[in-house]
């Protein structure tokens, strides 16, 4: 089952620089085989479920060997029944409407 959606892995209690933490989660997940979007407050993810999942369970233990003993994981996640969602598709059709809007 293909999904889209958005994850936040947030290292707890290992300074203010989360940068790298965070690079080796984006790149379990890119590596996984999983389009992503980085952003500033996390990554837009699109792909398998299955795959998903299990690449999250990659990026916990990927960080417990950077030696992160606490992580708090905040995970959206839309199916579609009726189509295939995509990430693109969804910005497309919003993008669509503000310009319908502006030539109003």
């Amino acid at each position: 089952m293909k999904v889209t959606g958005m994850v936040s892995i947030t290292p707890i209690g290992v300074g203010m620089s989360l940068s790298d933490y965070i690079a080796t989660c984006v790149r379990v997940l890119q590596e996984s085989g999983l389009q992503c979007q980085l952003h500033a407050h996390g990554t837009n993810v699109e792909g398998d479920w299955e795959t998903l999942c299990f690449a999250l369970y990659r990026c916990f233990e990927s960080l417990q060997q950077q030696n992160v003993r606490r992580i708090s994981l905040w995970l959206k996640v839309e199916m579609r029944s009726d189509r295939e969602p995509s990430l693109e598709a969804a910005v497309r059709s919003v993008e669509a409407k503000l310009r319908s809007e502006d030539s109003l």
